[in-house]
């Protein structure tokens, strides 16, 4: 097995318990429900996946993929590259018809090139058949035109998480529950010298997460349910207005912020608030001089704004087989093991309730209730609401979400490099560009 690229946060411990699960997730249809897949001879995979934000995350896939090996003598290298670098290599591979067999792509990256993905409908339908059902969430992700073109693998769950006794200093007993409560709470934590930082940049996760929030939690949309553009409208400039009262609070240059900024700002004690994974809890709780700091970080779900309901993107990974590969039977027969509840429970245990399952039987994973952190992240497949609201998931969507039309809109609005008039109107324009076909 190869090991490559650069990890981007360590997230520390390792897979201790993890042996010791129950059988979670299994049912008596397994057997039945799953199709089997004879391996072509000689075959070997290699897998291209995300750099991680939970080390033992990673430990667990690697773990299981041994276990894989060992049993079928199949050998699978494991690469990986930083989050912002998957989609264009997956985007290459997919043209050029090279590379690796299995990739992990983000939201809805494999709607860009469903043609290109082999087929794993009987796969999907199986898995789904023996594990209670997909969320439904992220299986629209994986589906194109009623066929499977990946398998959903992980909702990585987005949460704010804050400094407890510094919104305290600020004046709140408790979080905000309200985007107009939170505003209150942004000023006065400047007042304090304790500003919040949300990413305004090309986060793949924390950009986009952010961005779509600010927008829907005040009713905006991308477009209607038949896919027209519908984004400059007031309920935008509505959200585009608050995005710039909220962001005089932030520390300077979250515009030009990545997924791993708001990590290490929050961890340097410089911004008091901000909205990640789960992992930015385990980056200072496995790290002895953060200590004071991890034990006064805590978690909740991002307020509720003028549409009086939670509306939040979570960040989605699918498992994609590249129809070019060699090794169709095999590539089909690796995702198969590692869904299997032996393997399933080892990784979401292993990922501290950074991957949330994509499969319900897998809900009952005890990771979800050892620690009042996790809370806000249990239920990120249930609650998501895909990107690309309020139309449908495809090739328009998945072109708006990579060429970045939100978390633009949303950041020139805030930093005053348009006024929110003119940041909604351009980015009416370039939606309009995109699902003009």
């Amino acid at each position: 097995m190869t090991i490559s690229r650069r990890d981007v946060l360590m997230g520390g411990a390792g897979l201790a318990g993890a042996a010791a699960l129950p059988m979670l997730g299994s049912t008596p249809s397994l057997a039945q429900a799953l199709p089997k897949f004879d391996p072509e001879p000689g075959a070997s995979l290699r897998l291209l996946r995300w750099a991680p934000f939970v080390k033992a995350e990673e430990d667990a896939w690697l773990a299981n993929t041994k276990k894989f090996t060992e049993k079928t003598g199949i050998e699978v290298r494991v690469d990986k590259e930083s989050w912002e670098d998957i989609r264009p290599k997956a985007a290459v591979a997919a043209n050029v018809g090279s590379g690796p067999d299995i990739v992990w792509v983000w939201f809805d990256d494999a709607q860009q090139y469903p043609d290109k993905l082999l087929d794993v409908s009987d796969l999907a339908k199986g898995l789904g058949a023996a594990n209670g059902g997909w969320y439904a969430a992220p299986e629209a992700y994986a589906l194109n035109n009623g066929r499977y073109v990946a398998l959903p693998l992980a909702t990585i769950g987005n949460a704010i998480i804050y400094r407890d006794s510094w919104v305290k200093e600020a004046g709140f007993s408790e979080f905000p529950k309200d985007t107009k409560s939170f505003l209150e709470l942004a000023k006065a934590l400047k007042a304090k010298n304790h500003p919040m930082g949300f990413t305004l940049g090309h986060g793949v996760g924390d950009g986009n997460n952010f961005c779509h929030w600010v927008l829907w939690s005040h009713g905006g949309e991308m477009v209607d349910d038949k896919g027209k553009v519908k984004i400059n409208s007031p309920e935008t400039i509505n959200a585009l207005k608050y995005a710039r009262e909220l962001y005089q609070s932030f520390i300077p240059g979250t515009e030009s912020w990545l997924d791993v900024n708001n990590n290490r700002a929050f961890l340097a004690g410089e911004i008091s608030v901000t909205a990640n994974g789960v992992s930015l809890y385990y980056a200072a709780k496995n790290d002895p001089k953060l200590a004071d700091m991890a034990a006064d970080m805590r978690s909740v779900n991002l307020p509720i704004g003028p549409v009086g309901k939670s509306v939040e993107l979570h960040q989605t990974t699918s498992a994609c087989i590249f129809k070019y590969t060699k090794y169709p039977k095999a590539a089909q027969a690796y995702l198969s093991f590692m869904f299997e509840p032996d393997q399933m429970n080892a990784w979401i245990q292993g990922s501290q309730a950074y991957c949330c399952q994509t499969l319900k039987a897998f809900a009952s994973n005890p990771v979800w209730t050892s620690n009042p952190i996790h809370a806000p992240y249990a239920k990120a497949s249930e609650t998501l609401r895909p990107n690309g609201f309020a139309g449908p998931l495809g090739p328009q969507s998945a072109a708006a979400m990579a060429d970045w039309i939100v978390v633009d809109m949303v950041a020139e609005a805030a930093t005053g490099q348009r006024s929110p008039e003119e940041a909604a109107r351009r980015a009416e324009q370039r939606a309009s560009r995109i699902y003009r076909g």
